[in-house]
This record gives structure tokens, C-alpha cells and sequence, in this order.
């Protein structure tokens, strides 16, 4: 892992930019000298990791003493995309646009963009743990397809938040049984792109014996900022 910039912030985070080979990523770091536990963070979807709703959420679990890390998955942010990429990517606009179904679309793009996020996601994690600022355990957060993948694979995973608002693949809501760990489920009530039915329906598959499921009204970008309080005070019972 090489660190390649670093800037203090007001609240005494340390905000870290690095690259592990080809993955880029940001590291949040708390104040305090005690090694923290880890958060992993990810976007729904796999936008940038420098989204403003994501920055935004990890400075604010950073200052409430945790270690976050966020990476960009392949094909995005500044990561080079592949033909086949730009393809899915435009078929889904043009089929949108349309009012076309997007089912198979997604299931195109999205299916292999967790394959390849998630060994990645794991790569991360050993070069994290390496590191004397960060003791563990470890929680994930956001984007809830990877994380399915991550905490069914990933022992190291001790508690997961999810964000109901990505679309799911069918394999990992088959492997939604399989998820045991502490689950945080966020679902949007209007949610313009993510039936209500389907994300009720994913809830009640998880196998959890320890799941909460937040509803809210509003679209697919209007969850309130006090979840994110919320779920600072959800990994704390879990991770701290």
C-alpha cells in the first residue's frame, strides 16, 4: 500500500489517498492514537469513491472514532472501463430513457462488476489490518450486492450496513440466506429504481438472526442524514 497524499482535517480525521497495484483508495483515520476499528465503505453501484454522499459519511464515522476506507471498483471513478463496460453502460441509459425493463441489463453489467470488486475489496482488507492505526474488527457499509458477496466469503466481517437502493443480482439474493453477521438494512420508501417489494423481499431472504430494517420516505438519494448517526451507534455495538 502507498500512501500518496494526506491532509488533516478540522475534526482531527486523517484523510490518506493510496494505491494497492491498480486499486485506488481513500483511508479516513480518527484523531486518536488507540487503533480503531474498520469500516469498509463502498457506493451503491460502484460510483467514484470521491462521491460527495460517500465522503461525506466517511469523515462524519472517522470523527466518531472508526477507520474508513473506500476504493474505487474496476471500470470506475478513475479506473479505466472496458468495451463491454461502456456498452452495458450505454445500453442502460438508452433502455431507461425508453421506459424499457433494465433487469437483464443490470444483471449484465452488475453480476461481473461484483466478481471483480469483491477479491479486491479483500486485497484492501490485508493491507489495512497491516496497518498499526487499525486493529479491527471490521464492518462494511453501502453498496449492498458486494457486500452480500463480502460478508458470506469474508470471516473478517463482523457486522454489515446496507443501502436497499443498488440493484441486486439474482445470484447474490440466493446468497442472502448465507449472510449470518449483525445486518443495518436502509430502504428508501419511493425509491425510483429499486421496487419496494423486491428490497422487502431481500430483507426477509437474509439469514441473520440480527437484522433491522430503516424505511424512510423519499427517492432513491434522499436518505436522512441521521442514518448515518444511526449507523455509527449500529457498529458500535458490533465493532467497538
Amino acid at each position: 500500500m502507498h500512501f500518496t497524499s494526506e491532509q488533516r482535517l478540522d475534526d482531527g480525521v486523517l484523510e490518506r489517498e493510496f494505491t494497492l497495484g491498480e486499486i485506488p483508495g481513500t483511508l479516513w483515520t480518527p484523531g486518536s492514537a488507540a487503533p480503531a476499528p474498520l469500516i469498509l465503505m463502498a457506493h451503491n453501484n460502484g460510483l467514484p469513491k470521491g462521491e460527495s454522499r460517500l465522503v461525506a459519511r466517511a469523515r462524519h464515522s472517522a470523527a466518531y472514532g472508526y477507520a474508513v476506507a473506500s476504493i474505487d471498483a474496476p471500470g470506475c471513478g478513475d479506473r479505466p472501463r472496458s468495451a463491454v463496460d461502456e456498452q452495458a453502460r450505454a445500453d442502460l441509459r438508452r433502455a431507461m430513457q425508453a421506459g424499457e425493463p433494465v433487469d437483464e441489463i443490470f444483471e449484465s453489467f452488475i453480476g461481473p462488476l461484483v466478481e471483480k470488486a469483491v477479491p479486491e475489496w479483500q486485497t484492501t482488507l490485508d493491507a489495512l489490518l497491516a496497518l498499526p492505526e487499525i486493529g479491527g474488527p471490521v464492518g462494511y457499509s453501502g453498496w449492498t450486492a458486494v457486500g452480500i458477496r463480502l460478508a458470506v466469503v469474508e470471516p473478517r466481517i463482523a457486522a454489515a450496513g446496507f443501502f436497499a437502493g443498488g440493484y441486486v443480482p439474482r445470484v447474490q439474493r440466493e446468497e442472502a440466506r448465507q449472510v449470518t453477521v449483525p445486518l443495518l438494512f436502509l430502504l428508501q420508501w419511493d425509491d425510483e429504481g429499486n421496487p419496494r417489494q423486491r428490497a422487502l423481499d431481500l430483507f426477509d431472504a437474509f439469514g441473520t438472526k440480527e437484522k433491522t430494517l430503516h424505511a424512510n420516505l423519499g427517492g432513491h438519494v434522499g436518505t436522512p442524514w441521521f442514518e448515518v448517526d444511526d449507523g455509527n451507534r449500529f457498529f458500535g455495538r458490533h465493532l467497538k
